[in-house]
C-alpha cells in the first residue's frame, strides 16, 4: 500500500513537471493537459477537475508571468486590457461553471480542445 502511494506520488510529481513546462514554454495551455488527468488519472469529476485546474495553474501561472515580465518586452496596453477581460471572463466563466452539468462541461471542453487543435494544425 505504501509502495503504491509513493507510486502515484512520484507519476503526479513528474506530470505536474511536465505540465509545468508546457505552461512555462506556451505561456499557457497546463489546463489542456491538467483536465483531463485529473478526471483519467484522479477520477474527478469534470467540473471539480476544471475548478482544480485553476488552482493548480494558478502558481504556474504566477511564476511564469514574472518571469516573461522581467525578459521579454511587453505592451503594457495589451498586458492590461488582456488581464482585465481573462479576469471578467474567468470570474463569469466560474459562475455559469456551478450551473451546468458534468456531462455539459465535458462537451464544451472537448469542443473548445478540438476547436484549438484544428486551428493550430490548419490556420
Amino acid at each position: 500500500m505504501v509502495m503504491q502511494k509513493n507510486k502515484n506520488i512520484f507519476l503526479s510529481v513528474i506530470l505536474g513537471l511536465i505540465i509545468g513546462f508546457i505552461n512555462g514554454f506556451f505561456g499557457g495551455g497546463g489546463g489542456m493537459v491538467v483536465v483531463p488527468l485529473l478526471t483519467k488519472h484522479y477520477k474527478l469529476e469534470q467540473k471539480e477537475a476544471q475548478a482544480t485546474a485553476i488552482a493548480v495553474m494558478l502558481p504556474i501561472c504566477i511564476a511564469s508571468a514574472i518571469i516573461y515580465l522581467f525578459s521579454v518586452k511587453l505592451s503594457l496596453y495589451n498586458l492590461l486590457s488582456c488581464a482585465g477581460g481573462v479576469t471578467l471572463g474567468g470570474t463569469v466563466g466560474a459562475f455559469l461553471l456551478k450551473g451546468a452539468s458534468n456531462k455539459t462541461v465535458a462537451y464544451i471542453f472537448a469542443f473548445v480542445m478540438l476547436v484549438a487543435g484544428a486551428k493550430l494544425a490548419f490556420f
